[in-house]
């Protein structure tokens, strides 16, 4: 079991639903995203997705197009993000991460070379949102031989001809788009994700977890309330570019994982 599947396991033996947080690596800067990074779990998040800044990140709104531009510009890479994970572990090592990007760092480093790295830096699964199943070949399947979960994601457009394709290699976890467009450009809606998440459960066993579109801890509370939890992650990117103070931005994630906890 990866410490994905060992959380989602605690979890459901508490009856709770989780929690998960997206931010930046290297956003605004290296050590600031490390120490909102290492506060995350004390401010309720049960998983953490890191994300690896791309030049052309085209699933993205422009708040985290823009978080991973001010990324570039400092300096980060996929090797920096992994150096992230490293120095996490040192203390924390049952929060699950997982690096959430496109293919292209990936491969310009080489699949083996990046599936060692990120098995020996402490990551736990993977979402790349540019590698369609048919390309499971590519790193879906070695990245599962190498002890990793890889995350699909599942949207409104995945009709029942298509979802098979979709679960067929996928662990950890799905996540469910809630809206059709890029991140951050609209609010979820319960009564909508709830029908789909039900769809989805049906042909898997696995948690299903929503994000895009959640920004408040009602929202939270309503969109845990009807899958296996949620994810937050342009709301809480838009708190760092705001430049608030970690701690700050903290507060704002421990209101959203309190919100998703009651769900």
């Amino acid at each position: 079991m990866t410490r994905i599947d060992q959380t989602f396991a605690k979890l459901k033996s508490e009856g709770r639903k989780a929690f998960v947080s997206y931010i930046m690596g290297g956003d605004p800067d290296l050590e600031t995203s490390l120490a909102v990074m290492k506060g995350l779990p004390a401010a309720g998040v049960d998983i953490i997705e890191l994300g690896v800044p791309f030049t052309d990140p085209m699933a993205d709104g422009p708040t985290i197009q823009l978080a991973g531009q001010r990324a570039l510009e400092g300096g980060q890479t996929l090797a920096k993000t992994l150096d992230m994970v490293r120095r996490f572990r040192e203390g924390d090592d049952t929060t699950p991460i997982v690096l959430m990007g496109y293919y292209n760092p990936i491969y310009a480093l080489g699949v083996d070379q990046f599936l060692s790295d990120a098995k020996s830096a402490g990551v736990d699964g993977l979402i790349v949102v540019d590698l369609p199943p048919e390309e499971d070949s590519e790193l879906c399947i070695p990245a599962q031989a190498a002890g990793l979960n890889f995350i699909r994601l599942a949207t409104p457009t995945t009709d029942a001809k298509r979802l098979p394709k979709v679960l067929q290699n996928t662990s950890g976890f799905v996540y469910y788009v809630s809206i059709t467009g890029i991140t951050g450009a609209a609010a979820a809606q319960a009564a909508d994700v709830a029908p789909e998440v039900t769809r989805i459960k049906a042909a898997t066993d696995l948690p299903v977890i929503v994000g895009f579109g959640i920004s408040t801890p009602e929202t939270a509370e309503a969109i845990a309330s009807v899958a296996d939890g949620c994810v937050v992650g342009s709301a809480i990117v838009k708190e760092i570019a705001a430049g608030k103070p970690v701690a700050d931005v903290l507060d704002y994630v421990r209101s959203l994982s309190d919100g998703a906890h009651r769900g």
